[in-house]
């Protein structure tokens, strides 16, 4: 018996769409969003449909902008600077233009998007410097390819419909723990929000994982842990809060390397030496890092490969928007240098 003929009709009630809709993907005309598109494209591969578009996995006419959505662009010394350059590069092989929002407050408090983004012409989105759950889960329920880089805190990534990216945080933020115990710290510190953002948290238990194996026990009065709006970058506000502890740490860990300088900073007002008095490491190898007085041991993280990487994520899922969701780590390696001894 021969098997039956697909037709447009039976894919669009696979997916529970209109035919002129799967016309419109099949001949070319009219706009469709990229995911439907995908979506449609995927189901008549499934379902054996034998006359695919020519080209299926390059972008069609519309959906060819990649939306970058941030409540804070990345400045020159943040890691997201080189992965949002290497992202955009690929992409731009790719035949995709990126489109950069930042969302504005009200827009993040009422879950919008901005006025000028157009649903239709996006076939992505990567979000970058976006912490908060309300905002992620509204995005994931747009039904557009969308790759996280970091997320909020304690993030449950079973529940989120997107792929995730981070720079590996517990192990590297272990090592550099575990080194300062080697070299004689018994009193370590912790500096940075770790409830601000996934990263931070993912660096926090890592040293908190460290102290505890090394036999030691944390003190929460030797470290400063306050909000991320708290004034980290003053000195002043900083030496206030050293001051408050019952005695100074041996070494500090430092959730990034933004927190380590201005640390250092606030040291050097208490006329501490570093690292003879007080060891000091931090997080993300920045060009501060280099320049810093002296300059930082710290964890350097491949943010460029990383970007690459986000980009070849996002271009298999709006090719195969079915794809079980990836969380994919990026390793990362501690950087020794005179902060620490």
């Amino acid at each position: 018996m021969a098997a039956k003929k697909i037709t447009m009709q039976d894919i669009a009630d696979a997916c529970g769409l209109s035919r002129n809709t799967v016309s419109k993907v099949f001949n070319g005309r009219g706009s469709v969003p990229e995911a439907t598109r995908q979506q449609v494209l995927e189901k008549a591969r499934q379902m054996g449909y034998r006359q695919l578009p020519a080209a299926e996995d390059r972008p069609a006419v519309h959906g060819r902008s990649i939306a970058l959505l941030t409540l804070c662009m990345p400045g020159r010394n943040h890691y997201g600077s080189n992965f949002i350059s290497s992202f955009a590069n690929r992409m731009s092989r790719a035949g995709y233009t990126l489109m950069i929002y930042e969302i504005q407050p009200d827009e993040h408090q009422d879950c919008r998007l901005p006025a000028n983004f157009v649903l239709e012409n996006t076939a992505g989105i990567l979000c970058i410097e976006m912490f908060d759950r309300r905002y992620t889960d509204f995005i994931c329920r747009l039904g557009l390819p969308v790759i996280f880089s970091d997320t909020y805190a304690r993030a449950d990534f079973s529940a989120m419909a997107g792929d995730f990216i981070s720079m590996e945080n517990t192990t590297s933020s272990m090592a550099v723990t575990s080194r300062l115990i080697e070299l004689g710290a018994r009193k370590l510190g912790f500096v940075g929000d770790h409830t601000h953002c996934n990263s931070f948290y993912e660096r926090f238990n890592g040293f908190r994982t460290a102290v505890a194996r090394g036999g030691l026990t944390l003190d929460p009065n030797l470290c400063i842990v306050e909000p991320n709006s708290a004034p980290y970058g003053e000195a002043a506000w900083l030496v206030e809060r050293l001051r408050a502890m019952p005695c100074l740490p041996d070494a500090f860990v430092c959730a990034n390397d933004y927190l380590a300088v201005h640390l250092m900073k606030a040291l050097k007002c208490l006329d501490l030496r570093i690292p003879e008095d007080v060891m000091v490491a931090g997080f993300d190898d920045s060009p501060e890092a280099t320049v810093a007085e002296p300059p930082l041991s710290t964890v350097r993280i491949p943010s460029g490969e990383m970007g690459f990487i986000a980009a070849g994520i996002l271009l298999d899922r709006i090719q195969r928007p079915t794809l079980p969701y990836r969380c994919c780590y990026i390793q990362t390696s501690p950087v020794w240098r005179s902060s620490t001894r």
